[in-house]
């Protein structure tokens, strides 16, 4: 904005400037050169644009520096500038709008529905072979293992697959441990594991299907609480006029759930990585300007491509590099204050603008001598400088304003 106003500023006044001269040296009384200087001077003097070079600058400090104190780190002005903007915010769900921590519930019989007799046995296989995973859902079954005491048996060969779960080899024996996309990919029966896959989503826990062999043998239910906060979080979002969203790799009826207890009305689950950035596209193509919120190494692509990416700092390294805005703690009420304050410090910069050019082009008609006919009213170069420097200095204080800036959920 700065850029656009200065390349069409600069140059009519230079032109003023010339006119002012021009005229006071055809039309001007004796000494005619020495009028149409001092105008000339008084004009450039008048409408230097040093309050414009401050205007944007220095809200941005001011507001980059609000941000640092409540725990937000905006890494440059253009993403506090576009976060401003914004119409639309999508969340991911485990580790954003839940703890990140969940706990395995339930191991059942795919047949029967009903508590597998041989958990502990079919555990220390699945615990072994998402040792090497950092999923959070992994580290729930590890976790589950640990607590029984579990001996986990050595793994030989780990391979991911990116959104639907792990395959690894143990003791000669395949396993696969993921969504039911991921037995449908590799050819595994599942059917016999729907029913109790479908019960677990309709409790809000994530079904995970297990297979040995080429043989369905288990289905889990893994729970994952949501956050406190996430609530208020949306309906503060819906207050402040944005659309909210959540994009998830998680089964459909379990996003269904989080999604119904948290007020979110649009929903994009059984995603991949991938499919999180088409989505971010597909509403851009739409017209919208979108922030995605996000911690996981799968998060990354759409931290990347989103408008704004905001990095929730607990979640992983790759993640919060990715992300232009980067929360220190794991609260998701930061969304809020940060959307609070790109639009307080956007607004202070337009009111800079507003002051800085209004305040210079007022006062040009005056050191140009349009009123010395009519009055003798001609400014003084020097009162002029004066006179420039006063637009500056109040740029700089109304910059300072922001760190009085309220925002919600302040503590």
């Amino acid at each position: 904005i700065a850029d656009k106003i200065a390349s069409i500023f600069v140059p009519v006044v230079m032109v003023v400037a010339v006119l002012t001269f021009v005229l006071w040296m055809v039309f001007g009384s004796d000494p005619a050169l020495g009028f149409a200087f001092v105008t000339a001077v008084s004009v450039l003097l008048i409408a230097c644009p040093c309050a414009m070079g401050l205007a944007t600058p220095t809200a941005i400090m001011v507001g980059t520096g609000r941000g640092a104190e409540n725990g937000i780190l905006i890494r440059n002005g253009s993403a506090l500038e576009s976060l401003a903007r914004v119409d639309t915010v999508l969340f991911d769900k485990t580790g954003t709008l839940t703890h990140g921590t969940p706990e395995l519930i339930d191991i059942l019989d795919p047949m029967s529905g009903n508590t597998l007799e041989n958990s502990d046995e079919v555990l220390a296989v699945i615990a072994a072979a998402e040792a090497q995973s950092e999923h959070p859902l992994s580290t729930a079954i590890i976790d589950a293992a640990t607590v029984r005491g579990l001996d986990l048996p050595q793994t030989t060969e780990f391979v991911v697959h990116p959104g639907f779960g792990v395959e690894a080899t143990i003791e000669g024996r395949r396993i696969l441990v993921g969504t039911a996309r991921l037995m449908d990919q590799e050819k595994i029966d599942s059917a016999r594991g729907r029913t109790a896959a479908n019960r677990l989503a309709e409790s809000g826990k994530t079904p995970v299907m297990v297979a040995i062999d080429g043989k369905l043998v288990a289905v889990l239910g893994i729970a994952d609480t949501v956050k406190p906060e996430s609530a208020a979080t949306v309906e503060q979002l819906k207050y402040l006029g944005l659309r909210v969203g959540m994009v998830t790799g998680d089964n459909r009826k379990t996003a269904g759930v989080i999604s119904a207890e948290l007020g979110i009305d649009q929903i994009a689950a059984e995603t991949l990585p991938g499919d999180k950035a088409q989505e971010i596209e597909r509403l851009q193509n739409e017209g919208h300007k979108v922030a995605f919120v996000g911690d996981g190494i799968n998060d990354a692509p759409a931290l990347a491509t989103a408008d704004v990416g905001i990095a929730i700092g607990t979640g992983t390294d790759i993640a919060v590099e990715a992300g232009d805005v980067v929360f220190m703690s794991g609260d998701v009420r930061s969304v809020v204050k940060a959307i609070v304050l790109a639009r307080g410090t956007l607004r202070t910069i337009r009111y800079n603008f507003l002051w800085a050019y209004g305040y210079n082009i007022a006062l040009i008609p005056l050191a140009a001598g349009a009123f010395f006919p009519l009055f003798g009213w001609l400014l003084n170069p020097m009162l002029a400088a004066a006179a420039m420097s006063i637009s500056s200095v109040f740029v700089v204080t109304n910059s300072l304003r922001l760190r009085k800036l309220k925002l919600p959920f302040a503590t």
